[in-house]
């Protein structure tokens, strides 16, 4: 991999999407002192705010992807399931990741192939496609497991939990290519969130103990307990064989079960991970910063955390109405909101992280 001359201040980076990882992004950058332009369709583009212009376009207007590529230094992505074609309309030169890491992270069978190829084991696994071959995958891996779509889910969207074969014929299959997985027995979930520059250098954040549920992130903590710590070495080996195989630049995160036989590979996300929000108060570097360090071909900063304990909660749909209140309690809470107008049900609103006063060991 090629190393590239430091971005000076003032030149612009491009983000792709408008959610709140986005505006996480452009708020890390401007503390840098970069522009940052975003670029999402129509809707509720939290990002913008913290933008310095914003295009509210849709992935397919080719000469929008222009206009918006033409006033950037460097390109890089908020979220995995940007389409490829609009990835594609920027010249790769400008982009950061590699573009590679979203054609794989977009389809959980090519993902999976390629992780075991590097050496980490999966849940056992079967391509679907027709209710035949759903019957056929249940009878070869068993039940229970979970129906996913190949390609753009998140947060529990595009799964069904499968308990029986008398169960998926209750499941209408969704019309296209799904992946159906044995359930993993698992003690606990645990991401590896890595920053990779465009040296090789690498600097990874201890893991937490994830908690997800229906599908969606709730709480992050450390420390994490035993039994991740036992694996972690495992799971970090494989996520910086996997940041290597890319030639990736910029914040990876790879996601694990924990279980009785080792780590074992569940998705990877090909940007900054809402596991690892508390690092913004937590690390000596966020992974927000890091990114743009990266990205922009700086000198990536110190990982190390920075208390012995730290709690992150998602805040979803209604719960936001309240959030405020959270700043009266105890636990040192750092509130964040992202400025979303609509609170829906399941809707990731914003977070709150809270830390001791307690100082970690935890390594850079």
């Amino acid at each position: 991999m090629a190393e590239r001359a430091p971005l000076p201040p003032g030149s612009t980076i491009g983000i792709l999407g408008g959610g709140q990882l986005g505006r996480m992004l452009a708020i890390a950058a401007k503390q840098l002192g970069y522009r940052c332009i975003g670029y999402a369709p129509p809707g509720d583009n939290v990002a913008a705010s913290a933008c310095d212009d914003f295009f509210d376009n849709g992935w397919g207007e080719t000469a929008a992807l222009a206009a918006f590529a033409s006033k950037c230094d460097v390109v890089t992505w908020e979220f995995e399931n940007v389409p490829l074609t609009a990835v594609g309309a920027i010249p790769e030169r400008m982009l950061a990741p590699n573009p590679r890491a979203l054609q794989i992270a977009q389809d959980r069978l090519n993902e999976k192939r390629f992780v075991e190829e590097l050496g980490a084991t999966c849940a056992p696994y079967m391509r679907v496609e027709s209710d035949e071959e759903l019957t056929r995958a249940i009878d070869r891996i068993g039940a229970p497991g979970i129906l996913k779509t190949a390609r753009d889910g998140y947060d529990g969207k595009g799964q069904w939990r499968i308990g029986s074969s008398r169960e998926a014929e209750g499941v209408r299959f969704p019309g296209q290519t799904c992946i159906y997985e044995g359930l993993v027995d698992f003690e606990t979930e645990f991401s590896v969130i890595l920053a990779r520059g465009y040296d090789g250098s690498i600097r990874i954040w201890d893991s937490t103990a994830n908690t997800h549920e229906g599908g969606m992130l709730v709480r992050s903590a450390l420390p994490a307990g035993e039994i991740v710590e036992a694996q972690v070495e495992e799971a970090r080996a494989i996520a910086k064989k996997t940041a290597k195989a890319l030639g990736y630049v910029g914040v990876l995160t790879l996601e694990f079960f924990a279980t009785r036989n080792g780590p074992v590979f569940n998705e990877m996300a090909p940007r900054v991970h809402n596991s690892g929000h508390w690092t913004i108060e937590g690390a000596a570097t966020s992974q927000f910063e890091n990114h743009i360090r990266a990205i922009c071909a700086l000198p990536l900063g110190g990982t190390a955390t920075r208390f012995a304990e730290i709690e992150m909660r998602n805040i979803v749909g209604e719960q936001a109405l309240a959030a405020h209140r959270i700043l009266s309690e105890a636990g040192e809470p750092h509130l964040h909101l992202y400025g979303k107008r609509e609170a829906r049900a399941g809707r990731k609103m914003g977070h709150v992280t809270r830390v001791s006063h307690g100082i970690s060991h935890g390594k850079p």
